[in-house]
């Protein structure tokens, strides 16, 4: 401390660097003007909490075995077999994400395709006609024109035009 003062005495300076009961060190203390938690509480998101709960293991006796599965498994499981042994509360339950699910899984299954019946048979013709000509000699291809109707491989525009050209 201070050779030129008395005991418990100090001078201002040397006070105020001085480490004590309730008097951090100075380059410890939080800075003017800056909060001491800049980044603040974390937010609690339900979703992603319910999700981390559900992704959980638990360890489960299943016919004297044991094993673990995760706590969404084990819901899903007991709602099962209670709504099999006629509990009519986890049966509507059930019934209700069931329907939930078709009702999600329909806008997908049901995507309308650009093209009309009309395009989708000129776009197979198109295909046949490329086909044919790009196998010209191919064994494969006179096969693949018994499949579609002619029995040498070519389409019926080129058999009109070499029937008229005779």
């Amino acid at each position: 401390m201070g050779a030129n003062f008395p005991e418990g005495k100090m001078s201002e300076t040397e006070r105020e660097y001085a480490a004590n009961y309730r008097k951090p060190p100075v380059h410890t203390r939080f800075k003017k003007g800056q909060s001491g938690n800049p980044r603040g509480r974390t937010a609690k998101n339900l979703p992603a909490l319910l999700a981390a709960a559900l992704n959980e293991k638990v360890t489960v006796t299943e016919n004297g075995k044991r094993r673990q599965v995760t706590k969404r498994e084990a819901v899903i499981a007991q709602l099962v077999n209670k709504s099999a042994s006629a509990e009519l509360r986890a049966t509507k339950m059930l019934i209700d994400m069931l329907r939930d699910i078709e009702k999600k899984a329909e806008p997908a299954a049901t995507a309308k395709s650009p093209f009309g019946p009309t395009d989708k048979e000129v776009m197979q013709q198109l295909i046949t006609r490329l086909r044919r000509n790009m196998c010209n000699g191919c064994p494969w291809a006179a096969r693949r024109g018994d499949l579609d109707g002619s029995a040498d491989g070519r389409d019926a525009e080129t058999m009109g035009q070499t029937q008229s050209a005779e």
